[in-house]
């Protein structure tokens, strides 16, 4: 495996290249999450590539950026053993500018949900997305569909510049226990991890009401409130997979999300129906 920092040094390597790329952007502290998202790249192309970056574009003034769990030398173990081919490790300053060209999330869809209490986090996202996509130029690009409201913008992103790039999505892998896997669970305690189980919980009662025939939207999300008391609930939302309002659950075309902080941890879940 070898480890680049540069992205000069990383373009002319690939320039020298002619083969399919698969690509895996992360903020490190990996776990089996990023390691299927490995094993998919891997599965598909001749080359891997991941990165590794904590961006810092995406974090709003007070926010957890610096208490963001960076374990590189773990990383890059799990990287080598996992046949990444090419490890990209930049820094802030080889990626930004002063006074640069920018690229923003959409008006709506880029402001409800995370964008609602985290607004301008997706211009971060989008803006580092866009460079990294730029630089690597991979034939697919795989990203989580934990975050999916990340994943839908970032789609509508390569749509709407034209990227050359294919985006692929991967099914949210899960802890024994239920648990979305996600880098800020080591911040859970032991019984705020119990507490956290609410989430997925609430989820699997959307999917049981589903099953038996209900379709209002309003029913479901009450019943996923009611079963997600006393967690300080930021959203529990059902959407369309344009991240649209509706009324009546549509099958295979349906998103139901879910924020809740449990102690200090912010956490994110949903189904996709």
């Amino acid at each position: 495996m070898k480890i680049i920092s540069s992205v000069t040094e990383l373009k002319e390597y690939l320039n020298k290249q002619n083969k399919s790329v698969g690509y895996v952007a992360t903020m490190g502290a990996l776990h089996e999450g990023h390691i299927s998202l490995i094993k998919n790249a891997k599965r598909d192309n001749k080359l891997v590539i991941v990165s590794i970056f904590v961006n810092p574009t995406q974090f709003l003034q007070g926010e957890d950026l610096e208490k963001y769990p960076r374990k590189d030398k773990a990383d890059i173990e799990i990287c080598r053993l996992s046949g990444v081919d090419i490890l990209f490790m930049p820094q802030a300053g080889e990626l930004y500018f002063d006074d640069e060209v920018k690229i923003v999330a959409p008006n709506v869809r880029g402001y409800i949900l995370e964008g609602a209490t985290r607004p301008g986090h997706f211009n971060g996202v989008l803006r580092v997305v866009m460079k990294l996509l730029n630089i690597v130029k991979p034939t697919n690009a795989y990203f989580g569909k934990k975050d999916a409201q990340q994943l839908h913008l970032i789609k509508l992103m390569v749509k709407h510049y034209f990227l050359d790039v294919n985006i692929v999505e991967v099914d949210t892998l899960r802890d024994s226990d239920g648990l979305a896997l996600s880098s800020r669970n080591i911040y859970l305690s032991r019984e705020e991890r119990r507490e956290a189980l609410k989430i997925p919980k609430s989820l699997y009662e959307a999917s049981k009401l589903i099953s038996s025939g209900v379709r209002s939207a309003q029913k479901i999300r009450l019943e996923m409130l009611n079963c997600l008391k006393p967690l300080d609930i930021g959203y529990v939302a059902i959407l369309n997979r344009n991240f649209e309002p509706i009324l009546e659950v549509e099958l295979s075309n349906t998103v139901i999300l879910v924020e809740a902080v449990v102690g200090e941890t912010r956490l994110l879940d949903n189904i996709w129906l």
